[in-house]
């Protein structure tokens, strides 16, 4: 939406009113409304792919100068771009290179890693439906949802569900406590709860880790397909992360050891745990109905977006900022802006978490069009100063710029 200044008159009354989570717009952030057309929006986020579109090698699939999920991820933001611009000028691209890929690679494991299908199958999948949602369960596995039908990626993305799915701690492994892909004693609690719903971080034999960001939720297949199984695996999941990953600030945490309970550093807060964390609670509350899955919703996404060390009082995503080479942390926040669409779409019973998502949305957007950009190009640093072409600081722009068609509507 265009903001007018009663539209900012209202943000700003939220900051006084008193909620369970405080869902205020803090002013100290940097420029947090948007009066860009929706034409104009449309035009700058397809603009920023097409500038990638050249580093794509058609013969894997992959985009030369980033690595094979963060690959997936730009796939993710063309599907969104569809949906949301009401198109279809990216469908080839984004079916014939899944397809390469999942015939390069069986259920889009490339390095013998579950990690690698979670981050790196952003993949976006166009299947029959109204609207684009995106498909987080056991693999992470991103399926975009449009009005063109393509059940041969939906099957892509079951396989992999499936397939990852061998990795997940069931109640009966947590019982005997061992695994059977594992070969050492699996600890069936950690502080006295249950560790069944956690997804092992690799599926070789002797990698303890179990990790929040390869815990996804299976909730978008449930509702897609409407097989219970889906749902009670995306309940399972969702109560792991519920008992064990989430700190006292409401942040999502990365790894326990699936052996002795051992945690990762405190300090290992990522954007991306969170995105994908509360994209798969945006639909779970769908599914189940359960409303203390709407209230974990919120009360994260409030905390991602006020209380993260991830950004400076202006609200701009610091995490990532990586000028001169590409690393994994480069992409995360992407993941984490796309999560955070999916939650306001599916919000529209809390009017002041739309408003602060969208606010968020508008602090990050200008900060890379003022302070980040080369033309059509972006720093992965959002903060600046602009630089020439990276491909990686184009894919963490992305989402950024396709969602904001979205979240700003009309």
């Amino acid at each position: 939406m265009i903001l007018s200044p009663p539209y900012l008159l209202a943000i700003c009354s939220l900051i006084s009113f008193s909620f369970a989570q405080d869902l205020g717009v803090p002013l100290s952030w940097r420029k947090f409304s948007n009066s860009r057309g929706r034409d104009e929006r449309i035009t700058i986020a397809r603009s920023a792919i097409d500038a990638i579109l050249p580093q794509l090698d058609s013969g894997t699939g992959e985009f030369n100068g980033i690595g094979y999920w963060q690959s997936g991820n730009v796939y993710s933001a063309m599907a969104n771009f569809d949906h949301l611009a009401a198109s279809n000028v990216y469908q080839g691209t984004v079916t014939n290179n899944l397809n390469t890929a999942f015939g390069l690679h069986a259920h889009y494991d490339k390095f013998q890693s579950v990690l690698c299908l979670l981050r790196g199958g952003q993949q976006a999948l166009y299947m029959p439906s109204e609207r684009m949602v995106y498909v987080s369960c056991h693999s992470h596995l991103a399926i975009g949802l449009s009005k063109l039908k393509d059940n041969n990626l939906l099957s892509h993305a079951i396989d992999t569900w499936n397939h990852v799915s061998g990795f997940v701690v069931t109640a009966q492994d947590a019982a005997s406590g061992s695994h059977p892909q594992k070969s050492f004693t699996l600890a069936g609690t950690c502080d006295g709860i249950t560790m069944a719903g956690g997804v092992f971080w690799r599926p070789t034999s002797d990698d303890q880790s179990i990790n929040s960001i390869t815990t996804g939720l299976s909730a978008f297949l449930a509702e897609i397909t409407g097989d219970s199984k889906y749902t009670d695996a995306a309940v399972l999941s969702a109560q792991w992360m519920k008992n064990h990953n989430i700190n006292t600030n409401n942040l999502v945490l990365d790894t326990v050891n699936g052996h002795d309970c051992s945690r990762s550093p405190a300090s290992w807060l990522f954007t991306y745990n969170n995105g994908k964390f509360l994209e798969g609670l945006s639909v779970l509350k769908d599914v189940t109905r359960d409303d203390s899955w709407r209230s974990l919703m919120v009360n994260i996404a409030a905390a991602s977006m006020k209380s993260a060390p991830w950004q400076g009082s202006d609200g701009i995503i610091t995490e990532g900022a990586s000028p001169d080479s590409n690393n994994d942390g480069v992409g995360f926040k992407a993941v984490f802006i796309r999560g955070l669409d999916e939650v306001s779409v599916r919000s529209a019973d809390n009017n002041a978490l739309q408003i602060l998502i969208h606010s968020y949305g508008d602090v990050q957007y200008n900060a890379l069009l003022d302070l980040a950009a080369n033309g059509n190009t972006y720093s992965s640093s959002w903060t600046g100063p602009p630089q020439d072409f990276t491909t990686w600081g184009q894919l963490a722009a992305l989402d950024v710029l396709v969602t904001n068609i979205n979240t700003n509507s009309p």
